[in-house]
Formats: structure tokens, sequence, C-alpha cells
């Protein structure tokens, strides 16, 4: 479904496991467009996604909205992907450790490989769910080729956070939502550009 606002495209995002089945489903997301990437940015190097207070839909048909506003960064080519959550005490950045993203029509997939990293609003780096990652490893039987991705895309995504590359920018994330939330106002007054 198109939005009538020059270019925003509702998507929905779906992540599955290694094995094919569902892992999450957002249902409701903007893609920013290529004309209202910030200057210097491409769909190339990134496939920004918003959204705020979307249903999302877990592997075992459990329903629930999202708390905060999210400003998602899929990375061709990259193992890892960046939601930035925006939150009363800052922005918070959770990292999925995931398969490259792959688009058809309106749906965005990518596979969990479950170990992630949080980037809190003071700075403080935190890995989650090694265990896991662990036992879907054997579970799943990832094999040498996506274990040895997986631990480069961790490495490539902690020095990423370490020197603040894009996208571990607040104002960056706010310049974003601001500008989506801008757009969404317009048309609800009738006056989307």
């Amino acid at each position: 479904m198109e939005s009538a606002d020059r270019g925003y495209e509702s998507r929905v995002i779906k992540s599955f496991k290694h094995n094919g089945s569902l892992h999450r489903m957002w249902l409701e997301n903007w893609q920013v467009p290529e004309d209202r990437l910030y200057p210097g940015q491409s769909s190339g190097q990134a496939w920004i996604l918003i959204n705020e207070y979307t249903k999302i839909v877990e592997g075992n048909g459990r329903e629930w909205i999202s708390r905060v506003p999210a400003v998602s960064f899929f990375l061709p080519e990259r193992w890892y992907n960046v939601v930035a959550l925006i939150g009363e005490d800052g922005i918070r950045y959770y990292c999925n450790l995931a398969s490259p993203p792959y688009r058809y029509e309106h749906v965005l997939t990518y596979i969990d490989y479950d170990l992630d990293v949080v980037v809190l609003p003071d700075g403080t780096m935190l890995e989650l769910d090694r265990e896991e990652y662990v036992h879907h490893k054997q579970e799943y039987r990832y094999g040498k080729a996506v274990e040895e991705r997986i631990n480069q895309g961790l490495q490539s995504l902690q020095a990423a956070i370490a020197g603040k590359h894009f996208p571990f920018d607040d104002n960056l994330v706010l310049f974003y939502y601001e500008q989506w939330k801008r757009h969404r106002k317009a048309e609800e007054e009738g006056k989307a550009p």
C-alpha cells in the first residue's frame, strides 16, 4: 500500500529463524524514500524504515503493540541490522545479528541469528542472547560459513558502535523520525507536499 505523502511506502518486516520458521513480524513501517535521505546517503547504504506503535506478531501468534517509535536501518550486505528506539530517556540502539535484508514487493525479510547487541543512551554496550545463539547454532546447524559471517558481522558492528559510525548518531535518527512525523501531520491535515 503506497502512501499519499510523496514516496513513503508501507512495508511489512518479517524475521525468520535459520530453519525457515517465522520469528516476528512488524506490520506497519514506512520506508524513507530516496529523495528524503540525509544528504550524502543513498538507499544502497541502508534501507531506512520508521514505525510508531505498530502491531507486532510473534512466531507463536502472540500480538502486541510497540511502545516507542523506532527508526530501523537495514544494511545491504551486512550481517546485522540496527533499530534505534526513541524513548523518553534517550535513544537505545537494538542491534540484531542477522542475514543481509531481502525485499520483495512491500515485504522486507531477514534471518535472525539470536545474538544481539544493545547500546544504551549513556553509550554502554551490552551483548545479549549468546546462550540462545549457541543453542540454535547446534539445533539449526548453521554451518561454518554462516558462523564466520555472524562473527565478522559482530566485529563490524562493534567497530561501528565504538567509532560512532553510521547509523549510530542520535541526530540522524531524530532527523528521520521528525521528518516523517511532519509529513504524517501534513497528510492528516490534507497538506502533504
